[in-house]
């Protein structure tokens, strides 16, 4: 399977479900997949023939505004029928804007900010305590990190030695109120987290060999966890929304929405 082509064919059905729902998160949406298709495709033992195992890996999408990258990814692996993915944000379904549980594959309700590391920590703990190979990966948005509940996460994390946890920070510097330099400077991210005694791998975001093989050297790193800060462009794919704060939750008109499928079709057709 062709993943990076992958990775635009999914950023397409996310197009569409924001285009038809009138409401989603856009740049997000489209600056996380390469790390969601390299965990769902390649890298995590989960599918919807074991998930209710107790020794299947665990995800946790705690900038779950990125909802609609993350039921594209879901729903191409089978755990529920695509053609739900048509009642995004509709009255009376479970596909609401934030990740929930009701939906097959989902491990924990997201969205409060700050939440999903330290929930990350008690799982990866857990199965150390159990004893079980799980591993357990975090997604968080760079905005994300001015919460200071992540930082606590980030010391437990440390201080339990969880070598069966890594956490992804989506770096594509931009949040719904501007630049994260602008809200809240953090520039100095990779030496925050080794300083709370993570193991630190930088990597360009959108290149899915550069994931992947982050992700492997995470999984022979002992004695501590790993963040991943993955160095993203916000609206990756799409030339028009790249790197504009306006498109963090903005919904493309009829010209706009057909000129993203466009160009998704012709950055994907690259990587045949």
């Amino acid at each position: 399977m062709n993943l990076k082509k992958k990775a635009f064919e999914l950023r397409k059905d996310v197009v569409e479900m924001i285009y038809r729902a009138k409401t989603g998160h856009i740049g997000g949406d489209l600056s996380v997949m390469e790390i969601l298709v390299d965990l769902y495709y390649k890298q995590m033992n989960v599918s919807p023939e074991n998930f209710k195992n107790p020794d299947r890996d665990r995800f946790v999408m705690s900038k779950g505004h990125s909802v609609e990258a993350l039921y594209s990814v879901l729903a191409d692996r089978g755990f529920f029928p695509k053609e739900k993915l048509e009642t995004f944000a509709q009255f009376g379904s479970e596909f609401i804007g934030h990740p929930t549980n009701k939906v097959n594959g989902i491990e924990m309700n997201t969205g409060s900010l700050g939440h999903g590391l330290a929930v990350g920590v008690g799982m990866a703990l857990a199965a150390k305590m159990d004893k079980r190979p799980s591993r357990v990966y975090v997604v968080m948005g760079d905005g994300e990190l001015a919460e200071g509940s992540v930082w606590e996460a980030a010391m437990a994390g440390s201080h339990y030695k969880l070598d069966n946890l890594t956490a992804f920070v989506d770096r594509n510097h931009l949040q719904i109120s501007g630049t994260t330099e602008q809200v809240m400077n953090q520039k100095s991210q990779e030496q925050r987290w080794a300083a709370f005694g993570w193991n630190v791998i930088s990597v360009p975001g959108n290149d899915l060999d550069a994931i992947d093989g982050a992700v492997e050297i995470a999984k022979r790193v002992k004695d501590k966890p790993t963040v991943i800060v993955a160095h993203t462009t916000k609206g990756f794919g799409v030339s028009f929304i790249e790197n504009q704060v306006g498109w963090h939750h903005h919904v493309p008109n009829d010209e706009e929405y057909a000129a993203a499928l466009k160009e998704l079709d012709e950055r994907g057709a690259q990587c045949e």
